[in-house]
């Protein structure tokens, strides 16, 4: 096989870096700016709260069940192929989002982004990875991994700029043209890579048996509030959550060809790294639902302020994580994703003590802070360990089941936190609702931490060395970070 020649200083890789940073730089965008538009939207359309949840989780459900599947379908049929029908796709589901006339259109509307997105979101350092020189490959990688970063920080600006100034319609609008530019320089400069050992066969059956479970444990915790827990339908939703979840276990154990197949949970460390991706992951769905949303309904900030409010969280993370990378490298991972978990649960209880038009200088900023120094702590040394401790041929797999496991938490925390917190038959804007529920929130959610600390200590080794798994063949390789989810993937042949 041809050895990939694409250069980072030449024009023809800058034109397939353009490609990927924007088609994955809008879904970055949308995952930031919809929260800060939930209060005007929930308002438009005299959302309840089951439609607000809806209007996140839809996009998330489809994108947790279906992220390993568009992978393989990169690998099998052409991964510009399928990241520039994932583009397209979004962009479609885009248009019919900000044209949506009431709640529950704008909530198919986002299953179908949700789709889209998972169709694209491999492909972009999947691309990478197969297209530039290995020489080359690491500084694209870095390109493509900054300038997100400065997509996601740049979103809350935007959105809430647009939210307040103009509509929460052109959240979704704005993606419409931005999306036509990824298609046009994708199809004249992106090379077309596959991967020949490819599966022939693909998953189909464990991706609807995810979906379904997944969407039968969410539809049912979130109308447990209004219809109580003796109700047919939240008895009938949950059990077919549960259902397809073990459906989904039996077929990846007995496939030939699994999307996830479940010899990698011998590893211990793995094992762990994802029980702590998973609490750490759903405490963080809350944080980044509520959080924003409080700011804006009970403390009275507007649009632009509350989207700007966790932009220190990426800063520190910005700046923090690679040195936190190489101390994690140095000292063994246990230390840092004990500690990190729990500074995340001081911040979250700083968090949850907001009050009513709150100063933004000594109330949110120095809980902000401390969130950011958390997670900076925990993030790369999480992502580190779930990545290497298994084999290095098996880097697909233990990547693809970290971001679904982390993308699962945060669905469910959305649709299980209003919940427990009280809210589900109150209003999301209504402050006198919201502010109660609000600060128990935060508080489970740091218990969540609290709780990935404490597995971390007892589980994750000092120092993890891979450990030895039944064999598995790589079909998929996704990945992603807490605040810019990023998908990268093994490169063909390798």
């Amino acid at each position: 096989m041809a050895e990939p020649a694409l250069r980072y200083g030449q024009a023809s890789g800058r034109w397939v870096l353009l490609a990927t940073v924007l088609g994955s730089g809008v879904t970055f965008l949308d995952a930031t700016v919809v929260n800060i538009a939930l209060p005007r939207i929930g308002s438009d359309l005299e959302a309840s709260t089951a439609g607000l949840q809806w209007t996140v989780n839809g996009y998330t459900l489809s994108l947790a069940a279906l992220i390993l599947l568009g992978g393989s379908l990169g690998d099998r049929f052409g991964r510009r192929r399928i990241f520039v029908l994932g583009v397209a796709w979004f962009a479609i589901a885009s248009l019919l989002c900000g044209l949506a006339p009431d709640v529950w259109t704008l909530v198919a509307a986002r299953v179908l982004q949700g789709v889209g997105g998972a169709l694209l979101t491999p492909g972009s350092l999947a691309i990478l990875e197969a297209s530039f020189h290995p020489d080359d490959r690491a500084k694209a990688i870095g390109a493509w991994s900054g300038l997100g970063g400065i997509a996601g920080a740049l979103g809350p600006f935007l959105g809430g700029w647009l939210v307040e100034v103009a509509s929460w319609r052109l959240v979704f609008l704005i993606n419409v043209p931005l999306a036509a530019i990824v298609v046009v320089v994708a199809l004249r400069h992106v090379p077309e890579t596959r991967n020949r050992e490819a599966a022939r066969q693909l998953d189909f059956t464990g991706a609807a048996m995810g979906a379904l479970g997944l969407a039968g444990l969410s539809y049912g915790f979130t109308a447990w509030p209004a219809l109580g827990a003796g109700s047919p339908t939240v008895l009938v939703a949950l059990a077919v959550g549960v259902a397809g979840i073990a459906a989904f276990v039996l077929t990846e154990r007995r496939s030939a060809h699994p999307m996830l197949p479940m010899g990698v949970f011998a590893s211990r460390p793995f094992t762990a790294a994802n029980l702590v991706t998973f609490a750490v992951y759903a405490a963080l769905g809350g944080v980044f639902f509520l959080v924003v949303l409080n700011l804006q309904v009970v403390g009275g900030f507007s649009p632009v302020a509350a989207g700007s409010a966790m932009l220190p969280v990426t800063a520190l993370m910005l700046v923090l994580s690679a040195r936190a990378g190489a101390l994690g490298q140095r000292i063994g991972p246990r230390l840092p994703m004990t500690a990190g978990p729990i500074i995340c649960a001081v911040g979250l209880v700083l968090l949850s003590r907001i009050s009513a038009s709150p100063s933004y200088l000594t109330e949110v900023l120095p809980a902000v802070v401390v969130l950011g120094l958390g997670l900076s702590l925990t993030v790369a040394p999480l992502t580190a360990t779930a990545l290497g401790a298994l084999d290095d041929r098996y880097a697909g797999v233990a990547s693809g089941a970290n971001n679904a496991i982390a993308r699962t938490a945060g669905l469910l925390a959305v649709a299980v936190l209003p919940l427990v917190a009280g809210i589900g038959t109150g209003s999301l804007t209504d402050p006198a609702a919201l502010a109660p529920a609000y600060r128990t929130a935060m508080l489970v959610c740091a218990g969540l931490l609290v709780a990935g600390a404490l597995i971390a200590f007892a589980f994750v080794p000092g120092r993890p060395k891979p450990a030895p798994v039944s064999p598995v063949k790589v079909h998929c390789a996704v990945a992603g970070t807490p605040l810019h989810p990023a998908e990268c993937r093994e490169p063909a042949g390798r």
